[in-house]
């Protein structure tokens, strides 16, 4: 059995220290850098040669450096002779995995394209955003789920009363209704629609029964915080007791916390695929089982 090895990248130094620990794998040496007019570097200390190699890096803001670092990583491994299996915890541009207007680029085609050329053997990812965007990988690509993870952090750290488990869109539909299948709570959904000029987020929903009841809103991202704004603010106007925002992927841009708080969510649970003050859920056991399976 070759030996393996975990490399975390930058973006995910935590996180992919975390794995090692899990696997009891020693950690690469390696380093990377970042000059002052923004260009990459990526150097090996270690020998690689015939190593199964973990490299953990999400791709999250700066989206394109990390996606970049990564691919110069797998690159330089992979012609010293590594076998590299890429864990990119928040995956981005999965969202971009179809044409949605004319003349649009199908980006995460392009992203596994650039990954299989720069030595990528297999990717391990966390709840991606929408599983029609595997097939467009030609080798192996597994998304693990936060999901269960998720439902017991709430269970035991958030206790919600009488709690009710709502998808803000029908996209995101069958990931939360899994979360409500674990918890053991009820499972309703809004309606979503998305101006695809703009973006602008608007979220619809017929008689709720959420009188008086904790409502949790689960989805896979919280980017702008838009999708979850509009969804607490649809409960809370219907009589819910609290909204507390639930997703696996935590970006937060600019003011998206802020909006929430706004919005009466007084509660915003995240993993740590993406690192951040607020992402506490940790998603290591659940990647370094799968990896596990890999490495056996």
């Amino acid at each position: 059995m070759a030996e393996a090895v975990v490399l975390p990248g930058p973006a995910s130094e935590d996180l992919g220290r975390s794995v090692a620990e899990k696997l009891d794998l020693p950690l690469l040496a390696a380093d990377f850098r970042i000059f002052p007019d923004g260009e990459s570097k990526f150097t090996i200390s270690d020998k690689v040669s015939g190593k199964n190699v973990f490299l953990v890096q999400s791709t999250h803001h700066p989206v394109d450096q990390h996606l970049f670092q990564l691919l110069l990583a797998s690159h330089q491994l992979s012609e010293e002779g590594a076998k590299v299996t890429a864990v990119v915890p928040y995956l981005a541009y999965a969202r971009q995995d179809k044409q949605f207007l004319p003349g649009e680029s199908v980006t995460l085609g392009i992203v596994a394209h650039l990954m299989r050329s720069a030595g990528v053997r297999r990717m391990v990812t966390v709840d991606i955003h929408s599983a029609e965007g595997l097939a467009l990988f030609s080798f192996p690509i597994y998304s693990v789920s936060a999901i269960p993870s998720l439902v017991e952090y709430v269970k035991e750290q958030v206790a919600p009363r009488a709690p009710v488990v709502i998808s803000p869109d029908f996209g995101g539909s069958k990931r939360t209704e899994a979360f409500a299948a674990l918890y053991g709570a009820p499972f309703l959904q809004l309606a979503k629609t998305r101006d695809r000029v703009s973006g602008e987020v608007t979220v619809a929903g017929s008689k709720l029964e959420v009188e008086g009841k904790d409502v949790l809103i689960v989805d896979d991202i919280i980017s702008t915080g838009g999708t979850m704004r509009a969804a607490a603010e649809t409960v809370m106007s219907q009589g819910a007791r609290r909204a507390i925002a639930v997703c696996v992927h935590g970006l937060f841009m600019g003011n998206a916390l802020d909006m929430l708080e706004r919005a009466s969510v007084k509660t915003v649970i995240c993993t740590n695929t993406v690192p951040g003050k607020i992402n506490q859920v940790d998603v290591s056991d659940a990647i370094a089982s799968h990896l596990r399976t890999i490495e056996e």
